[in-house]
C-alpha cells in the first residue's frame, strides 16, 4: 500500500511538472543561456525564484487556503470574484491554451510542411488533432494521471535528457560573454524578470487546488479523508517539491544548451530556433521528430491542465451545467483562437498579465506569514493594493501613456528594472502588520474582560 501511495505521489508530481512545463518553459531558458553566457548561473538563480520557487509556493499556498477563491477572499469578497476570473482568462483561453496549440505547430511542424501544401490547412489539421486529444484526456479524469504522470511526462523528460546528452558531442562547450541586456544589467535581476514569462506563478494559483483535489479523491474521497486535511496538504506539498525539482533540472539543461550554442549558431533569434538548430545538428533528420515530440508533449500536458482547471472552477460555481460542456467550450474557443493566430490574443492578454503578476506574488507569499498576519484584511488589502497600483502604472507607461501623475513613481527603487513595486509593498506590510496585531490584541483583551 505504501509503495502504491509513493508511486501515485511521484506520478502526481510528474503530472504537476507537465502542467507547468509548456512552450514558454522550453524556449526561455535556452535564450537566457545564449544571452547570459558566463553569467548563466547568476541569471538562473533569479530565474529559479520566479519560475520554480514561486510556482511551488503557489501550489502550497493554494492547498493551504483551499483554493484561489478562498485565498483572494482575504482581500475582499468582490476581489475574490473578479481576480480568479482574470487569472483564469489570462492563463486560459485568453493566451496560454491557444498558444499551447499553435506554438508546437509553428516551431516543430510548419518548417517541414511542403510549399505546395497550404499552411493554414496543415495548422487546422494539427490543432484539430491536438485539441481533440486534449478534450479526450480532460473528459477522462482517471486517465490524466495515468497518461500524463506515468506515460507522457516521463517520455518528455527522457527526450529532453537525450537532447542534453547529445550536447556532449557538440563542438563548443565554452560559455560566451554576456550580450544585450545581460551585459548592461545585473544578470540575477534580468533572470528574475525572465521567470515572469513562464506565467507559472499565476498558473500555480489554479493548479494547486487541482492537485489538492486529485490527491483527496485518490485517497478515497470520503468524509474521513476530507477531515484529514493535514495529510492531503502534506502530500500536495511533496508533489509540488517533486515538480519543482524536475523543473529546476530541466531548466538547467536547457540553459546550458543555449549557452554552448552561441558560438556555433550565432544568428539564432530565439530559444525555439536554438533547440531546432541543436536537434538538427546533433541528431540530423531524426532531430525534427524529436523536437516535434518535445514541443507537442510539453504543450499538450499544459493545455490539458489549464482546461481541467478552468472547467473545474466554473463547474463548482454552475453545477447544473455538465463538466464536459465546460471542457468543450474552452477547448473549442482555444482551437479557434489557435488557428487565427496569437497577435490579437497577445494584444489584450499580456497587459493583463503585467498587472496581475506582482499582486499574485504577494498573495502567494502572505499565507506563509499566517502566524503573523492571521488573514488580516488590512495587511492583505494594503500589500496587494500597492503591488497592483504600481504595476498598473508601469503598464500604462509601457503603453505610451504619460503624465505628471507618473513622475513620483520614477523615484522608486528598482522602478526602471520592473521591480518598483517590491520595496513599497514591503514597507506597506511593515506598517500595517503592527496595526493589525494591535487590533487583535485589543479584541482579545475585550473578550477576556
Amino acid at each position: 500500500m505504501e509503495k502504491k501511495q509513493h508511486d501515485d505521489l511521484l506520478a502526481i508530481g510528474f503530472m504537476l511538472f507537465s502542467l507547468f512545463f509548456g512552450a514558454g518553459n522550453l524556449i526561455f531558458p535556452p535564450w537566457l543561456g545564449k544571452l547570459a553566457g558566463v553569467k548563466t548561473f547568476e541569471a538562473m538563480l533569479g530565474f529559479t525564484i520566479t519560475a520554480v520557487i514561486l510556482p511551488v509556493l503557489g501550489v502550497i499556498a493554494v492547498a493551504k487556503t483551499e483554493g484561489i477563491t478562498a485565498l483572494s477572499a482575504r482581500v475582499s469578497k468582490r476581489f475574490s470574484i473578479i481576480y480568479p476570473v482574470l487569472i483564469l482568462f489570462a492563463i486560459g483561453p485568453g493566451l496560454a491554451i491557444p498558444r499551447a496549440g499553435s506554438v508546437p505547430f509553428e516551431m516543430a511542424i510548419a518548417p517541414y510542411v511542403p510549399e505546395t501544401f497550404s499552411l493554414s490547412v496543415a495548422r487546422l489539421i494539427y490543432t484539430a488533432i491536438f485539441f481533440g486529444w486534449s478534450y479526450w484526456i480532460c473528459t477522462h479524469p482517471g486517465v490524466i494521471i495515468d497518461h500524463m504522470g506515468k506515460i507522457l511526462t516521463p517520455i518528455l523528460i527522457l527526450l529532453i535528457v537525450a537532447l542534453f546528452a547529445g550536447s556532449f558531442f557538440f563542438p563548443s562547450h565554452t560559455y560566451p560573454q554576456p550580450q544585450e541586456i545581460y551585459a548592461q544589467k545585473p544578470a540575477f535581476v534580468q533572470g528574475f524578470l525572465e521567470g515572469y514569462l513562464t506565467m507559472d506563478a499565476l498558473a500555480s494559483l489554479v493548479f494547486g487546488l487541482v492537485i489538492f483535489n486529485m490527491i483527496y479523491k485518490r485517497s478515497g474521497g470520503t468524509d474521513s479523508a476530507k477531515k484529514d486535511m493535514k495529510r492531503v496538504f502534506i502530500s500536495t506539498s511533496k508533489a509540488a517539491l517533486i515538480a519543482g525539482s524536475v523543473l529546476l533540472l530541466i531548466y538547467a539543461m536547457l540553459a546550458h544548451l543555449g549557452a554552448i550554442s552561441e558560438k556555433v549558431f550565432v544568428d539564432a533569434k530565439n530559444g525555439a530556433q536554438i533547440l531546432q538548430l541543436m536537434t538538427d545538428h546533433i541528431f540530423g533528420f531524426t532531430g525534427a521528430f524529436i523536437l516535434a515530440a518535445i514541443f507537442t508533449l510539453a504543450c499538450l500536458t499544459t493545455c490539458v491542465g489549464l482546461i481541467v482547471s478552468i472547467s473545474d472552477y466554473f463547474y463548482e460555481r454552475f453545477p447544473k451545467v455538465p463538466y464536459k460542456v465546460f471542457v468543450g467550450i474552452w477547448t473549442f474557443i482555444s482551437f479557434v483562437f489557435a488557428n487565427f493566430g496569437l497577435d490579437v490574443i497577445l494584444g489584450y492578454s499580456v497587459p493583463i498579465l503585467t498587472v496581475l503578476y506582482p499582486a499574485s506574488i504577494v498573495l502567494i507569499i502572505l499565507p506563509f506569514l499566517e502566524p503573523l498576519v492571521q488573514s488580516d484584511k488590512l495587511v492583505y488589502r494594503t500589500t496587494v493594493g500597492i503591488a497592483g497600483v504600481i504595476s498598473l502604472v508601469m503598464l500604462l507607461e509601457s503603453l505610451g501613456i504619460r503624465g505628471a501623475f507618473f513622475t513620483p513613481f520614477h523615484k522608486l527603487p528598482f522602478y526602471p528594472t520592473g521591480l518598483g513595486w517590491v520595496l513599497p509593498t514591503i514597507i506597506g506590510f511593515a506598517l500595517t502588520l503592527p496595526a493589525a496585531m494591535l487590533k487583535r490584541k485589543k479584541k482579545l483583551t475585550r473578550a477576556c474582560n
